[in-house]
């Protein structure tokens, strides 16, 4: 296992922004390169409830670091179950872990998910480099494109499996901009297209929480049968209001997230 959160979140970024060209490119337009440190907020992991991948398996990871379960979030539409994560450290990243709710689907995506699931070794979850070991199955296009017509969230583990789906640039800690409209803009004025599903600005100050996303990167995949371009990942943004006590709002809003998952779907 890891020995601690840099370590682990060095590697999963090295991993996110090999399929995320945005990143980096985000970054830059941020003003890192001017000294504006970037703190990443959280980080989202996919996966299904089954074994030995469940949510469980992937959230071990983080809690043999010292991390603790929280909040837990229902999508009833997606058929989802999520919960996020917290480390003591106020400055390490908190942990956003959904799984599929297989048995809720039809018998064929059922299927299909559980030969996927049958070619994951037990000892491959357990090891250090899981949570961005990618795919550990073989699936061809046509396959993708039925879990596709069924669940947007199934096809996108089929293609991409275990990595971070993405990172979150803490709004709170940027100098130059303040606002998630104001990020918008600036992500508009460079040719990112940000998720509108349910509103550009995702959340309000009365929810605590406030984010927004790019629409994901398209990257070439290679399937077992031939090489097809689809989304990859996406660079949410987030902005945490004070709660009575005038800590900021660890948690995360079930509504705006529900909106989030669609950052990764085709345009």
């Amino acid at each position: 296992m890891h020995t601690n959160h840099k370590d682990l979140f060095e590697k999963l970024w090295d991993n996110y922004k090999s399929v995320t060209p945005s990143a980096e490119e985000i970054h830059r337009i941020l003003g890192a390169e001017e000294g504006q440190a970037i703190v990443n907020d959280h980080i989202a992991l996919r996966t299904f409830n089954l074994a030995p991948v469940g949510l469980d398996a992937l959230a071990e990871h983080f809690t043999s670091i010292g991390y603790k379960p929280c909040g837990e979030y229902h999508f009833e539409a997606k058929k989802l179950f999520a919960r996020h994560f917290e480390h003591p450290d106020p400055e390490a990243p908190k942990v956003f872990i959904s799984e599929l709710l297989v048995e809720e689907f039809s018998p064929e995506l059922q299927a299909i998910v559980k030969d996927m699931v049958a070619q994951v070794k037990p000892e491959d979850v357990t090891a250090d480099n899981f949570l961005y070991s990618g795919r550990h199955w073989d699936v061809d296009y046509d396959t993708y494109r039925k879990l596709l017509e069924e669940s947007e969230y199934a096809a996108w583990m089929a293609a991409w499996g275990y990595r971070s789906n993405h990172f979150t640039v803490s709004i709170n800690h940027l100098t130059q901009y303040k606002t998630v409209p104001e990020v918008n803009q600036l992500l508009k004025d460079n040719g990112y297209t940000v998720n509108a599903s349910g509103g550009e600005v995702k959340g309000s100050p009365a929810d605590l929480l406030e984010q927004s996303s790019t629409m994901a990167d398209r990257i070439p995949v290679q399937f077992a049968d031939r090489e097809e371009t689809i989304p990859s990942c996406f660079y949410e943004f987030a902005l945490r209001y004070p709660k009575e006590d005038g800590t900021l709002y660890t948690g995360f809003v079930a509504a705006s997230a529900d909106k989030i998952f669609e950052s990764t779907n085709a345009a």
